[in-house]
């Protein structure tokens, strides 16, 4: 994210606002330039008028991750998930004399392997990157995946839970069991934290795909990837709006499950995996519940019984309620 052209820098230094450049240009795409440090290498940064800095910092806005294809896990527990995981790392900075100590400097050494710009910085620059006061140590700069639903629904994308499991309890002998696999679908969904929490929900669940439709909060936002706990690397990700979604399901083979306040049976009485099919569930909208043309999309609808004065769940512990529901007879330890 270094910026070459000619006088930028010095414009910046001064408080000249974040130019976006031309769509089809790229931070990656900037040509090397005497004393701006290439992928691969190690940069000591103090300062926050630094123009690499500016560029990190510009990342907590969706414009700007949307357009570089980006985004940032903060802490060493999520900076290491990605590298396991093989998520291509750009960026990795972290504060000297951090606490982590050698898996901090491990988890340098991997990223610089990797090709990433691995910056040494202070806590103030820590702070301003994550936009918080008490920041972690380390942040790693990730590109942001993105998958079709035909590669996940047929496999491709590189989470399948079809694929063989540990045979039963009691049955440790016996052939591995090939499960049909569960995919979960949010309309609409708003906030960023409820997003991240059903994340790191489907990933515990065994999700083989998470679907975007339509407006929803950003997976990528800091506030999504916290609450991901790190599953933002294990959970394959598709975004549609509601007509591509409504046109691509259409040939969906398996159960389609959306959750209905006005009706539908008791999400317990309801039978799941039936005849093996694969299952979509789709869950609505904070506020709004399921979209119309989504209800009618379903061949199911069921519904969590309340007894309290609250007139609705949380949508991400409606959708927790759904997974391990659904999941019940396959979820061994």
């Amino acid at each position: 994210m270094v910026k070459t052209v000619t006088g930028k820098v010095e414009q910046e230094a001064a408080g000249t606002a974040f130019a976006a450049p031309p769509n089809n240009y790229s931070f990656s795409d900037r040509p090397a330039k005497a004393g701006n440090p290439a992928a691969g290498t190690v940069k000591t940064i103090t300062s926050l008028a630094n123009p690499i800095i500016k560029d990190l910092r510009a990342l907590a806005l969706k414009k700007h991750r949307e357009r570089e294809r980006l985004f940032i896990a903060e802490g060493l527990k999520l900076v290491l998930e990605g590298l396991e995981l093989g998520h291509k790392i750009r960026y990795l900075v972290y504060a000297e004399g951090n606490e982590s100590g050698n898996l901090a400097e491990q988890a340098a050494a991997r990223s610089f392997s990797a090709g990433a710009l691995v910056i040494k910085a202070n806590a103030k620059i820590m702070a301003a990157i994550t936009h918080r006061d008490n920041a972690q140590n380390i942040i790693g700069v990730f590109e942001q995946q993105w998958y079709g639903l035909e590669q996940v629904l047929q496999g491709r994308a590189p989470r399948a839970y079809a694929e063989s499991r540990p045979a039963p309890p009691g049955n440790k002998n016996a052939a591995k069991t090939v499960w049909p696999r569960l995919f979960l679908a949010l309309d609409r969904v708003r906030d960023p934290g409820n997003l991240g929490t059903i994340i790191r929900t489907a990933d515990a669940a065994g999700v083989s795909g998470l679907v975007l439709v339509g407006d929803t909060a950003s997976p990528f936002a800091l506030e999504a990837v916290r609450a991901t706990m790190g599953s933002i690397f294990a959970v394959p990700l598709c975004r549609l709006s509601l007509p591509q979604f409504l046109q691509k399901i259409h040939n969906f083979a398996g159960q389609i499950i959306g959750t209905y306040l006005h009706g539908g049976a008791d999400y317990r009485m309801l039978p799941y995996f039936e005849d093996g099919k694969d299952i979509m569930l789709i869950m609505g909208n904070e506020q709004q519940g399921l979209a119309d043309s989504l209800v009618q999309a379903c061949s199911a609808l069921a519904r969590i019984p309340q007894t309290g004065r609250a007139d609705s769940l949380n949508l991400a512990v409606s959708t927790g309620i759904m997974l391990y529901e659904i999941c019940r007879n396959r979820l061994t330890f």
